[in-house]
Order: structure tokens, then C-alpha cells, then sequence
């Protein structure tokens, strides 16, 4: 979706370089000349440098220049001008909202696989590991991090009108998406304020991937984008607006940063790394934010991907960065860190993570909500359109809170605008 790309150079990616980290081999596989050095392109905004010079400080004699290409779409841009003749890296960071296109072409990348994904493959989510994986079952690339969703929430301002405002008392009061409207509408009728901040993202976006199926069917991989769960999430976002329950402020917008502060909205469903966002757009709302499960308990927004181009230089040493790199214990210390979710299943339960709490969300248990709702992630197929899809959908229910399309035009403009962009 464009508004996720749009939205992802907020996003911690875990490239941490810790303990455990094991030596480089000297022999690369595609018969380059032996050497520990390689190239890596990665985005801006995500402090890449100072994982890269821990890496060569843990590995003396491993030289690794880092390009930082800009954003994570002008990086994925690039790549493809790379692929396409051009002079590649050994490696590269591919955001997960642009990774789909790569994946359809998997010739002009190393399977990864053949380097020894497969022997690793178990220790990561499977819903997130399997974006990576082409229609043949060539690897792509590894998961880095991964946006598992929560709902934060004002408590001052459900205190305010009346609700409830323990994390466990909200999470129970709003099990499914229904539920929250029900209690959006209480907090809007009593209050006569919006009860979130926009339904695009908030809810729309939320709910079709709680699913087993999005814009494609997983079987055929062919285009199903009007089918039941979409309309469901659809219709859902349309009442939410039409009840004025939404705030119509778009994610990380001049209003919307301002709403943070002001009190503007009292629920936003929130990936594990937008807590930031929050905390330094409305630095004075420390305590009156917490933070319970997401409607549907299930989610992910974001999430980037490590991989190799087929005509890289050193692959090894590259394969040898994202398998330490992404390891089990890495991506725990990088989350102790710094807060970017692990991919790597094992820390699910590890007491380290689960004992992870954040004062500014009063005392939140931010370990074990975020990761519960990735432990209930269901793989489905994420195709090359599905970004623009996804973008015609929100665009549509966006102009519906702007009121540029009324709620029974909804639907048939955001199909319109879908048959116009994507081809059949």
C-alpha cells in the first residue's frame, strides 16, 4: 500500500550486531575472488551505520561499504535500475511493501537456499517468512523485523467518558471490530469527539490482514481483490465514518501529529515501532497513553527484508552478515535495544522480551502484546499490485471522510480506480 511505504522510514529495522556473532568465511559461492569485504545498500533514518560498524568491530578484517540510498522506496528504485544492468551491491534492504515486485522476478537474486536458509527457515514466523519465498520456492530474503499491532489508547480520555481503562478490562471490552465501533460510538455520543484518528489505517488495513487471504487468491496467485474479507473491512471502515467515529486525519500528517498532542482521538492502532512516533509528536502525554490488544488480536505493519542480487560480488561474506545479523539472539538484544520486534519466533517466549515494559504507556507490557499478535499471523500471498490495491481502497475511504464520495460511491470508485491501475 502507498500509504505503507509512505509510512515505513519510521520503522526500526533490526540489523543489530551482537554477542554470538561467528567468524566470515573467506570463499564466496559464486566463485568471486575470496574476501571478507562486501557492499550493502540500506535506507536512511534507521541508523544502519552503527550496526555496520559493529559488525567490523566483531569481525576484524570485514570491511562493508554502506551506501544509504534514501528511503526505502528510493532505495528499492535503485535496486531495480541495478538489477536491470547496472552495477549491484552484495547486499541490500528491501522494505516488505516493495518486496512482492522482486519476488515475482526471482532470477536476479540468490537463492537462498542454496547458502543455508533452509536450516534457518524454522526460526522465524511463517507468515513472515513466507513474502520472501517465490512461486518455485527460491528464498529471497530474510526477515529483519517485523510491525506486530496493539491499540493504544488515551486513558484519561475513557476515563473521561465513562470506559473502562485497564489494558486487560480494554482489550476484553473490544475482542472484535465490531465490539470497538460499539464502544466508538459510546465514546463518540458521550464526548461528541472522534474515537480514532483515520479508518484507513486504523481499521481498513488492520482487518485485511487479519486474515488468510488479501488481494489474491493464494492457490492460482491470481488477482481476487472484491472478495468477502475485503469487503467486510471495507464496510467496516465506511461506518466508522459515517458515524463519525474517525478523526479523518491521516497517518503522520501535520493534523495528525497535532490530534497526538491535543487529544484529538482517543484510539490508534499502533505497530510496535509507530510507540516513537507517538512519544515524540505528544512528548507531554507520557501516562495518559496504554496500550491493550488490537481488535481481531492479530496484525503486522511494516517489516524489511535482507537479500543478495544473483550478480553480487561476495556472497558469502553478504549471507554470512544476514545469518549472524538476524539471528535468534541479535534480533533479541536489537529489541531490548531499541524496541524493533524480532522476527525469530523463539524470543516469542523468551522472558527477557515478554518482561519488556514502557513507562511513557504506563508501565505497557510492550513484549507480550506485540508479539502475541504476530504468533497469530496467517500466511497468504502478497502479489505485485497489492501495494497499489491497497492504496486504491484507503484512497477511496479517505475521500470519503473528506467528503469528495458519498458511502454507496465508496466502493465502486475504489474498484474503478483499482481496474484503472492494475491489469487484469
Amino acid at each position: 500500500m502507498r500509504s505503507k511505504s509512505r509510512l515505513v522510514a519510521v520503522a526500526t529495522v533490526a540489523l543489530s550486531i551482537t554477542a554470538a556473532l561467528v567468524g566470515c568465511s573467506s570463499n564466496d559461492s559464486n566463485g568471486a575472488s575470496a574476501s571478507k569485504d562486501f557492499t550493502f545498500w540500506s535506507f536512511t533514518g534507521i541508523n544502519a551505520k552503527a550496526d555496520v560498524q559493529a559488525y567490523e568491530k566483531a569481525h576484524p578484517g570485514v570491511h562493508i561499504k554502506l551506501t544509504e540510498v534514501g528511503s526505502s522506496t528510493d532505495t528499492a528504485q535503485a535496486l531495480t535500475t541495478a538489477l536491470a544492468g547496472g552495477k549491484v551491491p552484495d547486499l541490500v534492504l528491501i522494505q516488505g511493501a516493495d518486496l512482492p515486485k522482486f519476488v515475482e522476478n526471482p532470477d536476479n537474486f540468490v537463492d537462498l537456499n542454496t547458502l543455508g536458509a533452509k536450516k534457518i527457515k524454522s526460526d522465524y514466523a511463517p507468515a513472515i517468512w513466507s513474502q520472501s519465498v517465490a512461486s518455485g520456492g527460491q528464498v529471497l530474503g530474510v526477515p529483519t523485523d517485523v510491525g506486530g499491532m496493539a491499540l493504544s489508547y488515551r486513558k484519561d480520555l475513557f476515563a473521561a467518558a465513562g470506559l473502562p481503562t485497564d489494558p486487560a478490562a480494554v482489550s476484553a471490552l473490544m475482542p472484535t471490530w465490531q465490539d470497538y465501533l460499539k464502544v466508538g460510538k459510546e465514546y463518540t455520543e458521550k464526548t461528541g469527539k472522534p474515537f480514532l484518528d483515520n479508518a484507513e489505517t486504523s481499521i481498513f488495513y488492520q482487518m485485511i490482514g487479519q486474515g488468510s487471504q488479501q488481494f489474491y487468491n493464494n492457490k492460482t496467485r491470481k488477482l481476487d481483490y472484491d472478495n468477502a474479507t475485503i469487503k467486510t473491512a471495507f464496510n467496516t471502515s465506511v461506518e466508522a465514518v459515517e458515524d463519525g467515529l474517525s478523526a479523518n486525519l491521516t497517518s503522520f500528517s501535520t493534523g495528525w501529529s497535532a490530534g497526538l498532542q491535543k487529544g484529538a482521538f482517543a484510539t490508534i492502532a499502533t505497530p510496535s515501532w509507530m510507540l516513537g512516533s507517538i512519544k515524540s509528536n505528544a512528548p507531554d502525554t507520557s501516562g495518559d497513553w496504554a496500550i491493550a490488544k488490537i481488535p481481531g488480536s492479530s496484525g503486522n505493519w511494516g517489516g524489511s527484508y535482507l537479500a543478495i542480487p544473483k550478480r553480487a560480488a561476495h556472497v558469502q561474506a553478504a549471507w554470512d552478515y544476514i545469518k549472524n545479523s538476524q539471528s535468534p539472539t541479535s534480533q533479541l538484544n536489537h529489541f531490548l535495544d531499541s524496541g524493533s520486534l524480532p522476527t525469530t519466533v523463539a524470543n516469542y517466549t523468551n522472558e527477557k522480551l515478554l518482561a519488556k515494559t514502557d513507562s511513557f504507556f504506563s508501565g505497557a507490557q510492550i513484549g507480550k502484546i506485540f508479539t502475541e499478535s504476530v504468533a497469530g499471523l496467517k500466511p497468504f500471498y502478497v502479489g505485485p499490485d497489492s501495494a497499489q490495491i491497497g492504496t486504491d481502497f484507503q484512497n477511496a475511504i479517505i475521500n470519503l471522510e473528506n467528503k469528495k464520495v458519498s458511502a454507496d460511491q465508496a466502493w465502486s470508485s475504489a474498484l474503478s480506480s483499482i481496474k484503472q491501475d492494475v491489469a487484469k
